[in-house]
């Protein structure tokens, strides 16, 4: 099995262009989620970079607060998650 390769707090920070506390508040918010390693270094897997610029960009490009971001984000990943399964089905008939 081949480990996932995960980035530290300032990683994230630095590949969204946006301020570690940004990450951070975000991560105590429950709105990003993160693996713990150690006692306080925090550690974010791929699809956590993907929501985290979602949740960026949906903040600076239309002035939304970070609940309305991330309400938008569940919804575009959710709609992500059918259209997958929509398709796994559709091939499956095939």
């Amino acid at each position: 099995m081949i480990d996932e390769v995960t980035l530290s707090v300032e990683e994230l920070a630095r590949a969204c262009a946006v301020e570690p506390q940004w990450v951070v508040m975000r991560v105590e918010a429950g709105l990003l989620g993160c693996r713990r390693v150690g006692s306080d270094e925090r550690r974010f897997a791929s699809a956590e970079l993907a929501r985290a610029r979602r949740l960026a960009a949906l903040e600076r490009d239309f002035e939304a607060n970070e609940e309305l971001a991330a309400l938008a984000a569940d919804l575009i990943e959710e709609v992500q998650r059918l259209r997958e399964q929509l398709r796994a089905a559709n091939r499956s008939r095939e």
